[in-house]
């Protein structure tokens, strides 16, 4: 069966640096659109807002003397209704979920939801935070800007927050018995290219987006912006992943291709009001139109849009 072809981009990569960065929320957009419907719906973009810009992104859209154009690519009735799709993650939810399915033997999707809820109030906001921030350092080879935190750095910090009263004390005593794993993943990363990072938001995403669009039997061919965390040994751990559903991967320019740049909009508009939500200053309107494209299974503590 031929597949359909799948344009992707992103909005809010920093890799594996979840906490303490420029964004809190990361989002991956895919849309189905020939070439000549996304070079249109640009063209439309462009008539409405009317900037001299020689390319647009989503700041633009987010502008508020421009919200009637946002309104109308997100509409029920717009130009991308059925045709887009977002996969959301929440960073520090992120970080925590990798943290109770690495180091909590027989950890849970509940658990670490019950943790992302309760740390902050039962460890103090900065205290939790640092944690976190300790044990995503623990788990990179090339900590960022020099930060670094040792396992039994780490595990000491554990040993202190295990001992606080509650549910989330409770569960936190479930990660001393993790370093050993610890130290395999810390293994296995130095030593095989193609393993994905478990910090790394942008895999699981693009895993996702395959599956939305991959009915039935129809593959997928990616078409995504250019991307250096997608490396080619990634790739060819995503096609061993997704088998049949993922027919190809392929790499252009936004600017060269009209349906990667309809990908970027989604992804940065989808981003920034996630964020607003996220930071309870969302735009109810605003985050009603992004419920439709949301995928139910993003990284979200909650109702996504």
């Amino acid at each position: 069966m031929r597949p359909v072809e799948i344009a992707c981009d992103e909005s809010g990569s920093e890799g594996e640096n979840l906490l303490g960065g420029e964004t809190d929320v990361f989002a991956h957009a895919g849309v189905r659109l020939t070439p000549e419907e996304a070079a249109a719906c640009v063209r439309e973009i462009r008539a409405r807002i009317g900037s001299p810009a020689e390319e647009y992104k989503a700041n633009h859209l987010l502008r508020a003397k421009h919200r009637a154009v946002l309104e109308w690519l997100l509409a029920p009735d717009g130009p991308l209704a059925g045709r887009g799709h977002v996969h959301l993650t929440d960073k520090t939810f992120f970080a925590v979920r990798a943290a109770v399915d690495l180091l909590a033997e027989d950890g849970t999707d509940a658990m670490a939801r019950t943790l992302h809820r309760t740390g902050p109030a039962a460890f103090g906001a900065a205290r939790w935070e640092f944690a976190l921030t300790a044990f995503t350092s623990v788990l990179r080879l090339k900590p960022r800007r020099g930060v670094t935190t040792s396992p039994p750095e780490f595990f000491a910090l554990v040993d202190e927050l295990a001992a606080v009263p509650g549910e989330a004390g409770e569960i936190v005593g479930r990660f001393r018995g993790g370093g050993e794993r610890v130290a395999a993943y810390r293994a296995r990363l130095a030593s095989d290219p193609s393993l994905v990072p478990v910090l790394d938001p942008l895999v699981p995403a693009v895993i996702h987006t395959v599956r939305h669009w991959s009915t039935g039997d129809t593959p997928v061919a990616v078409i995504h912006d250019e991307q250096l965390a997608l490396t080619a040994e990634r790739v060819l751990q995503l096609k061993a992943t997704l088998g049949p559903r993922l027919a190809d991967v392929r790499f252009v320019d936004s600017r060269s291709d009209a349906r990667v740049q309809i990908a970027d909009f989604l992804a940065g508009v989808a981003r920034r009001i996630a964020s607003d939500q996220l930071n309870d200053r969302g735009d109810p309107g605003l985050t009603t139109l992004l419920k439709s494209f949301a995928d139910a299974d993003s990284v979200w503590d909650g109702p996504v849009g």
